[in-house]
């Protein structure tokens, strides 16, 4: 009876239908579970960049010498602003990739700097270095994840070029290099809130921000 009904030109149709919708629906389910897999894998290593930036601000501080519970309070126009901007993902997406670039530049500034006054050994130098290769590669994470969920944009290949501070006397290093920490691990916080954000709306509804 069953054989005799698909027979029918029409009732084979909608059974071709229904097996397609049903394949869809797997694959678009399985796009979202892969969506979902990767922007947690970023948004952990977001959670753990600032978490070490927690620590790495109280051992600099205490390298500092006198006065250092003071440096994080001064304004330094050259260092980038923590807040993120954009109302679509694809937008945050990319201010969240120019802050990282621009971050890099300045975590590279203040390495080098403190190469020239800590102890090669020092704790401070190693927890710099951690922070700013797991900066690195969040970067490359988050650079990957835009390029495979906006396959339609424009490619995201970096800003412009990075204004550092003209040379600095030591202690406006060490001023430097305390806004510096303390304005990106403002900035990872904000990250970890967007990508939640960013989360529930690109993974489940893809084919509205295309």
């Amino acid at each position: 009876m069953l054989w005799t009904r698909l027979k029918n030109p029409a009732t084979k149709l909608f059974a071709l239908l229904l097996l397609l919708v049903v394949q869809s629906s797997n694959s678009a389910s399985s796009r979202n579970q892969q969506c979902g897999s990767s922007l947690q894998q970023t948004l952990k290593l977001t959670r753990l960049i600032q978490k070490e930036s927690v620590e790495l601000i109280k051992t600099y501080k205490a390298s500092q010498g006198d006065m250092s519970h003071l440096f994080c309070k001064v304004s330094i126009p050259d260092v980038p602003e923590p807040n993120i901007s954009g109302l679509e993902p694809s937008e945050k997406m990319q201010s969240i990739l120019q802050h990282l670039q621009a971050f890099s530049s300045h975590l590279r500034r203040v390495y080098e700097q403190q190469t020239d006054l800590q102890d090669p050994r020092s704790l401070l130098l190693v927890q710099l270095g951690i922070v700013g290769t797991n900066s690195r590669n969040l970067q490359a994470l988050m650079q990957a994840f835009y390029k495979n969920i906006f396959p339609n944009l424009q490619d995201w290949s970096g800003g412009a070029p990075t204004s550092l501070p003209p040379p600095q006397n030591i202690f406006q290093q060490k001023v430097y290099g305390c806004v510096v920490l303390k304005t990106y691990k403002e900035f990872l916080l904000n990250v970890g809130r967007e990508l939640r954000t960013i989360k529930g709306r690109v993974c489940r509804g893809r084919r509205n921000l295309l």
